[in-house]
């Protein structure tokens, strides 16, 4: 099942399959009990789109009473997903969970994918040239430091590219890999214009994610908000909170809270003001997820 709109990674998806002798159910964002329906009704193994979509569809197949017991396998990207993420959907969905990396002016999907090792994406060497740098300098930076991808595709003849700057965060892994292959980066982490400086703290929309999955009484569904107060950046974080857990008891939403602002402390050795939100309140998104709101120029 492959989720298609006005970007490249459905079609892409959709020739590959299909080169490879695979039955592709077209499909697309929006009425996502519909889709539900599609995959019961298809028996569909795989499906393809954004980590936060398929978080999504994991939700409203909870709420449907709804079983997916033909999904196998789950190819997600589009956007950065931790770790945390990984695991939560494959224990909602009941899936594998892959990730794949590609850019529109890139030929879109397919630039990078993990293998059945999943320890890492690797880049198609035979058609790119890869480099990482240093956002700031563009100076090259060194194996398994952070920096944000450079490309030079091989193969391209319309529209050529020369060391093209994508934006995403990533690192060149150099060990070997158990299937055989090379050239590999570390996952996306997010994008040098995701990347808030809070206080002159790096923080990524992905770290917070991170965070939160590992507490069982809120979820992945969050919104950032940041300020500028008295000269001073303020971030403040919304927080669904598990249908499960919620009780709506004050000691318990005062206990869940002071919770989440010290697993963020801790992780990214900065304060936040946390407001809890109840389940369900905060937006989905069917594309890419925007879960940042810099409010600093306005300030």
């Amino acid at each position: 099942m492959v989720n298609y709109g006005m970007f490249t990674g459905g079609l892409g998806f959709h020739y590959g399959a299909e080169k490879i002798g695979l039955t592709v159910i077209p499909s697309a964002t929006g009425n996502t009990r519909r889709q539900i329906e599609m995959i019961q009704d298809f028996g569909v193994t795989a499906i393809h789109c954004t980590p936060s979509y398929a978080m999504h569809l994991a939700e409203v197949a909870e709420e449907m009473h709804a079983d997916l017991p033909t999904l196998k396998t789950g190819l997600f990207g589009a956007e950065p997903w931790s770790d945390a993420m990984r695991k939560e959907l494959e224990k909602k969905l009941g899936v594998t969970a892959y990730d794949s990396y590609g850019i529109s002016e890139l030929f879109g999907p397919g630039v990078a994918f993990e293998c059945e090792e999943r320890n890492g994406l690797h880049i198609w060497h035979d058609c790119y040239l890869v480099e990482i740098i240093d956002p700031a300098t563009g100076e090259v930076v060194g194996d398994g430091e952070r920096g944000e991808l450079v490309v030079t595709p091989l193969a391209k003849e319309a529209m050529p590219l020369l060391r093209y700057r994508t934006g995403d965060i990533t690192m060149k892994l150099e060990d070997e890999c158990l299937c055989g292959r090379s050239q590999k980066i570390g996952r996306i982490t997010g994008r040098s214009d995701d990347m808030l400086v809070i206080r002159g703290i790096n923080v990524f929309p992905s770290q917070i994610e991170h965070v939160l999955l590992k507490i069982p009484e809120v979820g992945n569904q969050f919104m950032v908000y940041v300020d500028r107060i008295n000269h001073l950046d303020e971030m403040t974080i919304d927080v669904e909170i598990n249908r499960s857990f919620f009780s709506g008891e004050l000691q318990d939403l005062a206990r869940i809270q002071k919770k989440v602002v010290k697993e963020l402390r801790d992780a990214l050795e900065l304060r936040t003001t946390v407001r809890l939100v109840e389940p369900g309140t905060l937006p989905r998104f069917e594309g890419k997820a925007k879960r940042v709101i810099d409010r600093r120029g306005a300030s």
